[in-house]
């Protein structure tokens, strides 16, 4: 028995310091904590947004992932788990988005009182199937001939308006669990926040339902909750993945399905390699605009002052030139 726990807690140790070498590299994220404000720790930029707006000057909060980087591939640094450790809140995603936490809280200081918090829970998860690109609703049902072992829980909730308010929620009792003293202030910002979601899932919905084609092509399988809350049918290139490859085969029959169905634009995302759009638009003689999961900002991006709101009603435009 002795020997058994001493061997488990030798594999423990070296699977932390093999995690803690690779976190050592990588690009560098921003910030760093400050003495006396409740310091805020977000894995990427959606979360990173809400809890500035809910936190107020109330928080410093400090977002892991650098400017331009996509989240599904990006690993922690070591300065990362020592800004963890000294925080009062670490906010991720969950739902399988950031794969490496269970390794990074494990990590973290042994006198670390920080409060970790996955601010999807409570969305209606929808499951997918990585091989086929096709969703299987929020109940995480089979369907047909797919097994449950195939089954992933797809992570882009907050691309939805309205998975997007649970989060908000999430993000505003987990600031007031760790800061009762400012708990109005974070009441009242969360409340202003969860009306301009509001604002903005009333316009997605009006919007999309006047127009007559519901089908969109998108190179990445992220739009699966916007899909499902406002009518529409996502056929993606690649799977839960950015950097998933496919099959020639899928690539031709998509290119058949576009042809078929009339659709006009294959969309494609800033932070991932445009190369198969073009090649599948090329392939069914259409073209492509942009559809942006909001996983992250762009440089250009945050140098125009861009925000989760002002990139949601973009696809809210480009969605309406594309289904007319």
């Amino acid at each position: 028995m002795l020997f058994k726990s001493l061997h488990r807690g030798v594999l423990l140790t070296l699977t932390l310091l093999v995690f803690l070498l690779l976190a050592a590299c990588g690009p560098k994220s921003s910030g760093s904590i400050v003495k006396g404000k409740v310091n805020v720790i977000t894995t990427f930029y959606p979360i990173y947004e809400f809890a500035s707006e809910i936190g107020g000057d109330d928080i410093n909060a400090i977002n892991l992932l650098p400017v331009g980087v996509e989240p599904h591939d990006w690993t922690p640094r070591s300065q990362d788990i020592i800004n963890t450790s000294k925080a009062q809140l670490f906010l991720y995603n969950g739902a399988g988005l950031e794969g490496w936490v269970p390794n990074f809280l494990k990590s973290l200081d042994s006198d670390s009182k920080v409060q970790a918090t996955q601010v999807s829970k409570g969305v209606d998860y929808i499951m997918s199937d990585e091989e086929d690109g096709h969703d299987h609703g929020g109940e995480g049902e089979a369907g047909g001939e797919v097994s449950t072992d195939t089954l992933h829980t797809d992570p882009h909730t907050w691309v939805s308006p309205k998975s997007a308010l649970i989060m908000a929620k999430n993000i505003k009792e987990s600031l007031q669990s760790v800061d009762p003293s400012h708990k109005d202030g974070y009441e009242e910002r969360y409340n202003k926040l969860a009306e301009r979601l509001e604002t903005l899932d009333r316009k997605f919905t009006l919007e999309l339902t006047k127009l007559p084609n519901h089908e969109i092509v998108v190179s990445h399988q992220a739009f699966a909750y916007l899909a499902r809350d406002y009518g529409l049918t996502q056929h993606a290139i690649m799977g839960l993945s950015a950097d998933a490859e496919p099959r020639s085969q899928d690539l031709l029959k998509l290119a058949d399905l576009v042809k078929k169905k009339g659709i006009r634009y294959i969309f494609f995302e800033e932070l991932v390699s445009d190369k198969l759009a073009k090649t599948l638009a090329g392939e069914a003689g259409v073209s492509t605009m942009v559809l942006n999961p909001v996983e992250g900002l762009t440089e250009a991006q945050e140098k125009n002052g861009d925000n989760y709101f002002t990139l949601m009603e973009k696809n809210l435009q480009n969605l309406i030139l594309a289904l007319q």
